[in-house]
Order: C-alpha cells, then structure tokens, then sequence
C-alpha cells in the first residue's frame, strides 16, 4: 500500500498540467467559431451582387421586347385591330387607327410619348448604373433604396402610358366628323370606346421588368440581413466604406464573433 502512494501522487501531480490544457481546447473551438459564419458572410454578399446583376439583365432585356398589347373590335372588324406598345414605339394595325382616329378628332398615335421613346435607351442605361452604384456604396441607412431605381421602369411606363391616353382621349378636335365623349382608353383587361370594345394587356417585356423588381426585391432582403451581422453595423451609415463586396477587416470580424 505505500509503494502506491508515489504514484497516487504523481498522478495528482498531473492534473494542474491537464487543467492548463483546458483553455488551450477552448481557444481552439473559439477560432473555428469564427471561421464558420465568415464563409456564409462572404457567400451572401456575392448573392446580393448576383441578383443585382440578374436584375440588371431583366432590365435590359425587355428594353426590346414588346411591353403592352391593346386589341379593338367592333362589327366590321370581326378579327379586331391590334396595337404592341414597347418602350421604343408602337407597332401593329397603327396605319388603319390612325385613320379611324381621324374620324373622331384624335392624334396620330406614332405622335405619342415621342420623348420617352428617345430617351427609353439612356434612362435603363441610368438605372442599371443605379442599381451596381447601390449594390456596391449604399450604406445600411440607404440599403433599402436598391429596390427603387428598378421599380422606377414599370412604374414609369404605366404612369406615362395612362398619361397618353387620357390626354387623346380628353383632347379630341372640336370640329371633327364624329363627335363622342372624351375618354380614357383602360390599360387592364376590357373597355369600350364608342362602338369599339377594347382589351388591354401586359406583355413579356413589361413582366421581364417586373420579373427584375422582384428579384432586386430579394437582394434587398438579403443586403439586409448581411448588413445587420456586419461588425460595423453599429457606426455605418450612408456609404459602405468596404464597397459591400470585401468583407470587414479580419480584426473587427473576430471581435464580433468573440462577442456573439
């Protein structure tokens, strides 16, 4: 029984070793604690960066596609008479509307939105630029204005539409043949404008834009959530000093992982 006793107290002899080792293992499981959520950090940001990107994409890809469709029919015309509003002019049966327009003391309807037509180009052109400059430099205050310069399109193209047809339909020639009320064509689904019945439509364009508003919506979420774990998300304001896409600098990011 006494020989064991040196052993007995070689191994108390140990522990205090074994204690000190402790920290050491918890140092170890802090530092890969950090490490985990700074990858999906970094992954996020590129995901915000890609929808923009995608949503820029939509935006120029309607620029050429038809983006409204407005159909007429009356008794003498069985198959109706159709006209393809884009941003960059209106195409379809515009020649034979332009005569029976004449009748009721109408515009021409190549005369329309003249302006906007020209300038259609350069303003996606701006907006794209809007959304990279967003997407990179908007602070946490300003995130949330990533969803604006996209929306800005298909809500500008209804605005403005509407605004064409109530001013035709309200400014028609005093002294022209056929005398009917002013009017306002419908821009959704069916109307009726004298003995024509109407039905209006969106098209492809017009839904690629909306397609590209709702993913800039996600980005924004996104940004959101990125911008709120950002370990300067406490002194950031207008501008993203790090441009969005670099990840803060590696001191700043453990401390806030040693502080979660």
């Amino acid at each position: 029984m006494s020989g064991q006793n040196p052993a007995s107290v070689g191994t108390h002899k140990h522990t205090p070793a074994q204690a000190e080792e402790a920290p050491s293992d918890t140092n170890a499981h802090r530092h890969l604690h950090v490490v985990t959520p700074r990858s999906a950090y970094d992954w996020r940001r590129m995901l915000v960066v890609s929808m923009s990107l995608a949503s820029i994409g939509l935006l120029i890809a309607s620029f050429s596609q038809p983006w409204w469709s407005l159909k007429l029919y009356a008794p003498q015309y069985p198959h109706g008479l159709q006209i393809v509003i884009s941003l960059t002019g209106v195409t379809g049966d515009v020649a034979e509307l332009n005569e029976l327009n004449h009748y009721i003391g109408m515009g021409h309807l190549d005369d329309a939105a003249s302006f906007e037509r020209r300038m259609a180009g350069a303003g996606i052109a701006i907006i794209c630029v809007l959304v990279v400059g967003l997407t990179l430099l908007a602070g946490r205050k300003l995130g949330k204005l990533l969803l604006l310069p996209g929306l800005l399109l298909p809500a500008g193209f209804i605005v403005d539409s509407l605004y064409w047809m109530a001013k035709y339909g309200h400014n028609l020639d005093p002294h022209a043949p056929l005398r009917i009320p002013p009017f306002t064509p419908q821009l959704f689904g069916n109307g009726e404008i004298g003995q024509f019945m109407t039905f209006a439509v969106p098209l492809h364009g017009f839904w690629m834009a909306v397609a590209g508003v709702a993913v800039s919506a996600v980005a924004v979420f996104v940004r959101g959530r990125v911008c709120a774990t950002c370990s300067r998300a406490g002194t950031c304001g207008a501008v993203c000093k790090t441009a969005f896409v670099v990840p803060p600098p590696k001191s700043a990011a453990g401390q806030a992982g040693g502080g979660a």
